[in-house]
């Protein structure tokens, strides 16, 4: 995992991780699971996967030190009392389609799939962990983080096959428009996902951002 990865870089062990869309939680619970020094506090805005969230921690036994909380993530940002976490982890929603309205309201990411990404960057966190889908107008997330100060410290990438919800015949033309913009990528049946570590702090080295582009691009 990057945070393991990056453990004398990020002050994640002392400050602990915040998180942007749980969802079911299942994926990071068994993350904090074999790293016995992670916590994590999420937020979720859908109270079913809040609930699902919790049963998944309780399951794994790490409620310790994962707690997911019913909110919005940048309103209780703001509201903060003390410092926030400088950590910021999240795999957002990102189906692009041109409304709300597709098969699962809950992963519309906005008309190019990336509009949580995006507010995740101006967040104000010094460091974001955040999975980048392919077709998801990585061009301008990348653009975007770069304008905010951001470098791409490093990456996971991994090919997926379009699903139930990303191959819905609206959410694909939504696709297929972002693509031939030469905004984003994808295959006749697959895209790419990339983790990707975005820092803003000068002493974590690397800058693999071109590398990154070039894995998105599945054979670019």
């Amino acid at each position: 995992m990057l945070l393991q990865q990056y453990r004398d870089h990020l002050p994640w062990r002392a400050e602990g991780v915040v998180e942007l869309g749980s969802g079911d939680a299942s994926a990071i619970a068994d993350v904090v699971r074999t790293v016995p020094e992670l916590r994590v506090h999420g937020y979720d805005i859908s109270p079913a996967s809040v609930d699902r969230a919790r049963q998944n921690i309780a399951e794994r036994g790490v409620g310790d030190r994962y707690t997911v909380e019913l909110g919005d993530f940048f309103d209780q940002a703001d509201s903060a009392a003390g410092p926030r976490p400088s950590t910021a982890i999240s795999n957002p929603p990102y189906i692009p389609a041109p409304s709300r309205d597709i098969l699962m309201p809950e992963l519309w990411g906005g008309e190019f799939g990336n509009d949580l990404t995006l507010q995740l960057l101006k967040a104000g966190h010094r460091h974001v962990i955040v999975a980048l889908p392919s077709y998801a107008d990585p061009v301008t997330t990348l653009a975007t983080a770069r304008d905010a100060g951001y470098r791409v410290v490093n990456f996971l990438a991994m090919g997926l096959d379009f699903g139930q919800y990303s191959s819905e015949p609206v959410v694909r033309r939504q696709i297929e428009r972002i693509c031939a913009e030469g905004r984003g990528w994808a295959g006749p049946d697959e895209y790419m996902v990339a983790v990707a570590l975005l820092t803003q702090d000068p002493d974590v080295p690397g800058d693999r951002e071109p590398q990154l582009m070039r894995a998105l691009q599945l054979h670019g």
